[in-house]
C-alpha cells in the first residue's frame, strides 16, 4: 500500500465515520482525487480498501456509493454482534493485559464526563474494540470490524435521538464489562455484552425515522 493510497483511504473512512458522508452518498472518484490532489490509482485503491472494511458499496455503472442499510438489514446485523462479540471477548480476554483492561476504565471515565455525540461515538468504539483486540482469529475480529462500520450512521443517529437521558444505562452495562473483564469471567464478559448490544438493537427497532422510514 502506497503513502498516497493510505492517506486518501485515511481521508475517506474518517469522513465516513465521522458523519461527513452518509448513507447513499456517492464517493465519485475524480473529486476525491481533485480534493486530495491526488491521482486516480490511489483513490482507486483506497475505494476498494474501504469496501472490504464495509465502509463503501461500488453499483455496476454508477460508482460507489456509502451503503444505505434498511431496519432489517440492521437489525440482522446487530443479532450477527450478539452471536460473534460474546465469542470474540471469550477468545481476547485471555491476550489482555492489566494495562488494556485499566485502558477500559480511562475510557469508560471519559464517557461519564459527558462527550458529545462524537467524541462519545469514538470512546464507544474504542472501548468495545479493545475487548476484542487480543483476538487472534483474523476472519472474526475482520468481521466484527466490517459491522462496527456499516452501521456507525445508525449508532450516531440513534444516540443523538436517546440524548443524554439513556446514558445512564450505556454506563452501567459498560462497567459491569469492566468488572467482568477484570475478574477474568469471560462468561460473564460474553454475557453483558450481548445484552449490550440486544437493548441497543431492540430500542433502534423503536426509531424508525432512523433509518428514513415513516414512525
Amino acid at each position: 500500500m502506497t503513502v498516497a493510497t493510505q492517506r486518501v483511504a485515511t481521508h475517506l473512512r474518517d469522513a465516513i465515520l465521522g458523519g461527513a458522508l452518509g448513507p447513499g452518498d456517492r464517493v465519485r472518484q475524480e473529486d476525491v482525487a481533485q480534493q486530495l490532489g491526488a491521482s486516480r490509482l490511489p483513490v482507486r485503491e483506497a475505494l476498494q480498501m474501504l469496501a472490504a472494511e464495509g465502509l463503501i458499496e461500488n453499483e455496476p455503472n454508477k460508482g460507489a456509493r456509502v451503503p444505505r442499510l434498511s431496519m432489517h438489514e440492521v437489525d440482522v446485523m446487530y443479532r450477527m454482534r450478539e452471536q460473534l462479540e460474546p465469542l470474540a471477548v471469550t477468545e481476547s480476554l485471555p491476550q489482555l493485559d492489566e494495562s488494556d483492561l485499566y485502558r477500559l476504565v480511562e475510557l469508560q471515565d471519559e464517557i461519564e464526563q459527558g462527550a458529545d455525540v462524537h467524541g462519545f461515538l469514538e470512546l464507544d468504539r474504542e472501548f468495545h474494540l479493545l475487548t476484542y483486540a487480543g483476538c487472534r482469529t483474523e476472519q472474526l475480529s475482520t468481521t466484527i470490524h466490517r459491522l462496527w462500520n456499516s452501521t456507525q450512521h445508525y449508532r450516531r443517529a440513534f444516540v443523538r435521538i436517546s440524548g443524554p437521558s439513556r446514558m445512564w444505562v450505556v454506563n452501567a452495562e459498560h462497567r459491569l464489562i469492566i468488572d467482568a473483564m477484570f475478574r477474568r469471567d469471560e462468561v460473564d464478559a460474553g454475557r453483558f455484552i450481548a445484552g449490550h448490544i440486544r437493548r441497543t438493537r431492540i430500542e433502534l427497532g423503536h426509531h424508525p425515522e432512523v433509518f428514513g422510514a415513516k414512525p
